[in-house]
């Protein structure tokens, strides 16, 4: 692994503490916020999706103007800004304000990340490359998520986001010493991005993916604690296992460009149907969850290996406008997970969240058997 690999390694795991660590921690904050309860504490995960697909529909085009590479310090940068005011927030509002600057910083940060690891990519090895740097969210999980859920037990939560402000800014002066090869031209646009062939089914199939996760996620950790009554770190044992499944997976990755994405997808996302509905079914037991977590992580990163490989494939020349999408969507469906699967759990808890989520995944093993699917004249590795 060289250094710009590792460096967008650990650019995706912060982003992806930065998008998954309230779900177990949510309890612990809302103790530590006067008159704040977890649910409302857990609606800063939906304005934060809310800023960050807004800002992946506005900024993150510019990185195809100033360099992916200078896009991705800025957003590190205020990554940090954004977790030293969640840390030292005195109320409820000013932490949900933390939420949405996080949020404008993940928009810009993810595709830019995303999109040097395409550039990075050799020749035949875009998949595996591509899974190296996703392997950030395993980081994020293990090393990130759960090490918040224990350390928010033992030390505080707020020391937990002064600790991420401090790395965020550590990474981003990494990032100063670190020279890439982004090209820089003219900022692109998502109307442009929009009019790119194979756009809008690869947008679909990225929205039904991450919609049918945090449904499930955003209210996982609170169901633990709150319904089966355990600590905030045993919740946070959920994102771990899940990070080792997610993480176990990109040994495999390498096979994706071997067999191909269509012959990958369709037995992926059957598979994934059964994975939600024996979450639904295993809700009542703490441990059946926590068995299941592994596989979850493991078709979890199969299948963003092959939702985000199909975008940046569709049109080198604008991956900033087209990632900027796949953000966008990714973080109206955080958005909608957290909204519409609030309103799911209070009414009836836990267990039919996971089969909204299998829902949603029939359509993705359907569509992944639809005519052309994964056809596109710019890499060898999405193909029929």
């Amino acid at each position: 692994m060289t250094r710009p690999i590792l460096l967008l390694l650990l650019s995706v795991g912060i982003v992806g503490v930065t998008a998954l660590m309230l779900s177990p921690i949510a309890s612990a904050v809302a103790l530590g916020l006067p008159g704040a309860t977890a649910r409302e504490v857990l609606f800063g995960a939906a304005l934060y999706g809310a800023a960050t697909a807004l800002s992946a529909l506005v900024l993150a085009p510019q990185a195809d103007r100033v360099g992916a590479d200078r896009s991705l310090r800025a957003a590190l940068g205020l990554l940090a800004v954004g977790f030293a005011c969640a840390g030292l927030a005195p109320d409820l509002v000013v932490f949900l304000g933390a939420q949405m600057v996080l949020g404008v910083a993940t928009g810009v940060a993810l595709p830019s990340a995303y999109a040097l690891a395409a550039h990075a990519a050799p020749a035949g090895k875009e998949a595996q490359t591509m899974g190296l740097v996703l392997s950030g969210w395993t980081l994020s999980l293990v090393a990130g998520v759960s090490v918040a859920a224990f350390g928010a037990d033992l030390l505080g939560w707020r020391t937990m986001f002064l600790a991420l402000a401090a790395l965020a800014a550590l990474v981003m002066l990494g990032l100063l010493r670190t020279r890439f090869t982004a090209p820089r031209g003219r900022a692109t646009s998502p109307l442009s991005g929009l009019r790119v062939p194979g756009i809008g089914r690869g947008l679909a199939m990225i929205g039904a993916l991450m919609l049918g996760f945090y449904l499930t996620y955003t209210y996982i950790g609170t169901h633990v604690t709150q319904t089966l009554g355990r600590s905030t770190a045993a919740a946070g044992l959920v994102p771990l296992i899940y990070g080792l499944g997610f993480g176990f997976t990109t040994f495999l990755d390498r096979y994706i460009d071997r067999l191909g994405a269509a012959r990958t997808a369709r037995p992926l996302f059957a598979f994934n149907v059964l994975l939600y509905l024996g979450m639904s079914y295993a809700a009542p037991s703490f441990a059946a969850l926590l068995a299941l977590a592994f596989l979850w992580g493991f078709t979890q990163h199969l299948g963003l290996n092959l939702a985000v490989g199909r975008l940046t494939a569709l049109d080198p020349n604008q991956r900033g406008a087209i990632l900027g999408l796949n953000s966008c969507i990714t973080y109206i469906m955080v958005f909608l997970g957290a909204a519409l699967g609030g309103v799911v759990f209070a009414a009836l808890g836990f267990a039919p969240l996971p089969v909204l989520s299998a829902f949603l995944l029939i359509y993705l093993a359907v569509e992944a058997g639809w005519p052309g699917a994964w056809r596109t004249p710019y890499s060898s590795n999405i193909s029929d």
